[in-house]
């Protein structure tokens, strides 16, 4: 019998259970991965950016647990011995059309209590001198890790808190069982009093397994990089990202200089025809059906059809990716591109086909679901991992734990 069973073992399943046993030191708990490894999927091929939060809007779980996380994250990284590095960013407008929001851009990062600066086209220049644009904005606090070793050292701390971790174990059942759930895995039943769903890719899927609608369906989107050649690695000194457009929902292809010295260039953002799609030949006709017969993306395609297009161009044209990071840094040449990982985003989409923009924990009867932890979750995985931890202490109604 276990206290918790928290479902993932991505960056935010191992940081919540590291959480709990902080929280709860006599509990008992367990992590059931269903892969051979940690960070396996949306953690592993992430863009390893510590993020500052300025994107996010004001008063949102995002905003507070990114700028909380940025700090918690290094301090971690610092204390274990991580490399990382807090190197900034510039976030750049190539026109004068994109100026108005780059100005919203700097409040918002204002109003989030992050350090930013507006920046002259020459100051940018000082800062990365193969960049083209009309204005930016310089954030101070962004910096860069991989999140597979933070993952791998989360693991190893539940394992000295008295956690138990099991890789290869996929869940296929949670029966109600009186006050507790009984867990039906590939590899044995599990017994606990509560349940906490980290599902990321298949966390809706899971929260149903429990008797929980969380209002929303994940939808993968892939995201595709090219990585510069090492001769042309030199063309970018940090991160340098556009300005991104309000009207869609992802960033835009940017520019990531990655902790061991590679400069890797997108993401693009494109439907996965599998929630598991790391390529464009991937494909699950479960996955597929269910997004096709799902009201609310058809209501989100119709709305971004013109930026969904071009998504679709730049996945299949090497030409067209080229010239969207050409409007950043004129100087980059498709030869100066090579293809690299590509990263699956499990978001959450409602029926009316807005997306879910905030990170969604929907909790239940002795059991906390999260079911909308994108980017920045990464980032923002330690407090995350506090706030459940948190309303675990609030929920639960669990005998003989004491709490820390």
């Amino acid at each position: 019998m276990y206290d918790f069973v928290i479902v993932g073992g991505g960056i935010v399943g191992l940081s919540t259970g590291m959480a709990l046993g902080k929280c709860y030191p006599q509990a008992r708990i367990l992590v059931l991965e269903k892969e051979s490894q940690w960070a396996f999927h949306q953690t592993g091929n992430n863009s390893g950016v510590i993020h500052s939060g300025i994107y996010y809007k004001p008063g949102s779980f995002k905003a507070k647990f990114c700028r909380d996380g940025r700090d918690s994250m290094v301090a971690f990284c610092q204390e274990h011995g991580i490399a990382h590095e807090i190197c900034g960013k510039v976030i750049v407008a190539t026109d004068e059309q994109e100026l108005p929001r780059l100005e919203t851009l700097y409040k918002r990062g204002l109003d989030n209590g992050i350090q930013v600066q507006r920046i002259s086209p020459e100051e940018v220049k000082e800062i990365e001198p193969h960049v083209s644009c009309v204005g930016g904005i310089r954030v101070f606090s962004t910096g860069i890790v991989n999140y597979k070793q933070v993952c791998l050292k989360y693991a190893e701390l539940i394992q000295q808190q008295g956690g138990d971790l099991h890789l290869n174990t996929k869940v296929l059942k949670i029966v109600p069982s009186g006050k507790n759930y009984i867990l039906e895995t590939n590899k044995g039943n599990f017994e606990t009093h509560f349940v906490i769903n980290c599902a990321g890719l298949h966390s809706d899927r899971i929260a149903k397994l429990g008797g929980v609608n969380p209002k929303a369906k994940i939808v993968p989107f892939r995201g595709e990089y090219y990585e510069l050649t090492p001769e042309k690695r030199y063309l970018v000194k940090t991160l340098i990202y556009p300005v991104p457009n309000p009207d869609f929902p992802f960033l835009g292809v940017h520019f990531t200089k990655m902790i061991d010295g590679s400069v890797h260039a997108g993401p693009n953002a494109v439907l996965s025809l599998k929630r598991e799609g790391y390529h464009k030949t991937d494909f699950n006709l479960k996955d597929f059906a269910e997004v096709m017969t799902y009201p609310g993306f058809w209501k989100l395609a119709a709305k971004h059809a013109d930026e969904g297009i071009q998504e679709i161009i730049r996945s299949f044209s090497k030409a067209a990716f080229t010239r969207s990071l050409q409007k950043l840094i004129p100087e980059v040449q498709a030869a100066d591109l090579v293809p690299t990982h590509a990263g699956v985003r499990a978001q959450a989409l409602m029926d009316d086909g807005k997306l879910v923009d905030d990170f969604l924990i929907v909790p239940s009867q002795n059991a906390i679901h999260v079911c909308n932890a994108p980017s920045p979750a990464a980032t923002s995985s330690l407090e995350i991992g506090k706030a459940i931890a948190a309303q675990v202490s609030q929920r639960s109604h669990l005998e003989n734990v004491a709490i820390a």
